[in-house]
């Protein structure tokens, strides 16, 4: 089969089998275009003189101009390119199962510590609007929400009775967070100051924006941003960074991972792993700091 033919039906055959948004269908129609012509300087033009040699020049080549992240964003489609072949029966074998994808290196996720974030939680509570943002800080810092969850909290998601939040997470799945005082408290004193941001327009929305509409994510930056410089705190903290501390200081005073696992709502414990790192760090400055042979 023609490859060009072989891409145009792959590509088909991910919108309509496996509901492809537009996006990612642009995505997937760059990348194997990219490959179509790497395999045409070869003079490669049918899917079965392709073979393992073939991909592993192509990465070769992509590897001298692109970012490794790049590449296996690439390699990602291609394998799924000729995985669909293979399963097709157009061609003999898959002759990508075996090429492995390049290593990502993973950053460890930047957190703040514990006097950074009593700064930021340190507001004034004058306006509707100090209120609000403090509850919204409480709250995700003391549940490790994501920003898009936090603004997609309505009013009957919080069980101030039973101390819980209830989210609906990644992949539609609800999950419960239990609540501290502080975030309870803060919560309810906003509740009280709620209506005066409404703006006589009926919303289930627990925080509302200066038009008494939902709070955006981009309206959550804007705030945090604003409060980061107020507060002389390193501006490129982000809304995820409150996350990640939540987290972090919750490992580096003994939470069981699992329990971690389950309120940040990872489907996969090895996502969750990545901040056992951060707390080796604390262990050995811990050690280095406190062991009476640490040092000579």
């Amino acid at each position: 089969m023609n490859i060009n033919i072989a891409i145009e039906d792959f590509i088909n055959y991910c919108i309509f089998e496996k509901g492809l948004s537009d996006k990612t269908k642009q995505s997937y129609s760059n990348d194997l275009n990219i490959y179509e012509l790497f395999l045409q300087k070869k003079e490669i033009h049918k899917v079965e003189d392709i073979n393992q040699e073939t991909l592993r020049s192509f990465l070769k080549e992509r590897s001298r101009t692109e970012k490794t992240s790049t590449i296996a964003h690439n390699l990602t489609v291609i394998k799924n390119f000729h995985k669909y072949l293979y399963r097709q029966k157009i061609v003999k074998e898959d002759i990508s199962e075996s090429v492995d994808r390049p290593k990502l290196r993973k950053n460890l996720p930047r957190s703040l510590s514990i006097e950074d974030v009593t700064k930021l939680l340190d507001i004034y509570l004058d306006t509707p609007f100090d209120y609000r943002n403090k509850a919204m800080l409480e709250l995700m810092y003391g549940t490790g929400l994501r920003v898009s969850e936090l603004v997609n909290i309505n009013l009957n998601d919080i069980d101030s009775t039973n101390c819980i939040v209830r989210v609906m997470g990644k992949g539609s799945k609800e999950r419960e967070i239990p609540l501290g005082e502080y975030a309870i408290y803060y919560v309810s004193l906003y509740l009280e100051k709620r209506s005066l941001l409404l703006k006589n327009k009926p919303c289930d929305k627990l925080f509302l924006n200066n038009h008494g509409m939902p709070l955006t994510r981009q309206g959550f930056f804007k705030i945090l941003k604003a409060l980061l410089k107020q507060k002389g705190i390193n501006s490129s903290v982000s809304p995820h960074t409150l996350r990640h501390s939540f987290a972090t200081h919750l490992l580096n005073y003994g939470a069981d991972l699992r329990s971690i696992q389950e309120m940040l709502g990872h489907s996969d414990i090895s996502t969750t792993k990545i901040y056992t790192h951060k707390s080796d760090d604390k262990v050995r400055e811990d050690y280095n700091k406190y062991h009476p042979r640490s040092h000579k």
